[in-house]
């Protein structure tokens, strides 16, 4: 076990590769940090979007997920092997297990405005998850994706264990409450993390303090990466819910699948 100022966990196995952990919460500019860490030489580094667009990793969450509720040691190869960087959810929500199992790893916490991150979160990425249940039409089409497609049931699985159930012990919608978990996980991380290891980081700063922690050259001419406003979440996720629709077709039939393909579009104008 490694002792943190906080508390002990089980150390675990070590990805060999894993060079920087992301301990923010998503919506503090997790995807800019990812599109700048991959353009300094960080690549591939992982994030909630790279997850979806290699959905068989999810099944690796989730059993980490089970060993670290057992208090059992993760092994984190099967899923960083090869990955340089990680950021965002699935991993901030075990960022002290990371941070424990690579005592060499740099750790990057991105920090907002917590008012201002907790309208962010609601109107993107909680309201995508509500519109999940939001209808009986949309529990039936969710239900069906994920019989068609167990990795996409994976997929909102580990979504809503590691950030709503996880992360935010279920009290999302009490706002007060997240703005206080979103506190309280930032203060644990500046607690936890030597200061030689920690960058607490805005987005805003641009590359000159991040380029200084990590040890390489400022990228000449080119302005720093900033990805994943409002507008841009929700055309991702009409995108996402019209490849709900196609997938579902060869799954389940024309006939149903009609159906299916009328309830995801009707999501998609919705979110749009």
């Amino acid at each position: 076990m490694v002792l943190t100022k906080e508390k002990a966990v089980a150390a675990g196995v070590p990805s060999p590769t894993l060079a920087v952990i992301g301990a923010g919460l998503g919506r503090t500019g997790t995807l800019s940090l990812h599109a700048a860490l991959e353009r300094l030489g960080f690549a591939p580094c992982d994030h909630m979007s790279e997850n979806f667009e290699h959905p068989e990793r999810f099944a690796l969450w989730l059993e980490a997920m089970r060993r670290k509720r057992a208090g059992e040691p993760i092994d984190w190869r099967p899923l960083f092997t090869g990955y340089r960087a990680t950021v965002d959810w699935p991993g901030v929500y075990f960022w002290r297990e990371l941070v424990a199992a690579h005592p060499e790893a740099k750790v990057i916490l991105t920090v907002r405005d917590p008012e201002r991150w907790y309208d962010s979160a609601r109107a993107t990425i909680y309201a995508a998850t509500q519109a999940r249940t939001a209808t009986p039409a949309a529990r039936l089409l969710y239900r069906l994706v994920s019989l068609a497609n167990p990795r996409a049931g994976n997929a909102f699985r580990t979504v809503q264990e590691t950030v709503w159930d996880g992360t935010m012990s279920g009290r999302f919608e009490d706002r007060d409450m997240a703005i206080r978990i979103f506190a309280e996980h930032n203060r644990e991380v500046v607690a936890t993390v030597p200061p030689e290891r920690l960058l607490v980081f805005d987005v805003k700063e641009g590359w000159e303090p991040l380029c200084a922690f990590l040890g390489v050259p400022v990228p000449v001419g080119e302005p720093f990466p900033h990805l994943n406003d409002a507008i841009d979440f929700s055309r991702r996720q009409r995108d996402q819910y019209r490849h709900i629709a196609r997938m579902l077709l060869p799954a389940l039939g024309a006939a149903t699948s009609g159906g299916v393909a009328g309830l995801a579009l009707g999501l998609s104008r919705r979110r749009g």
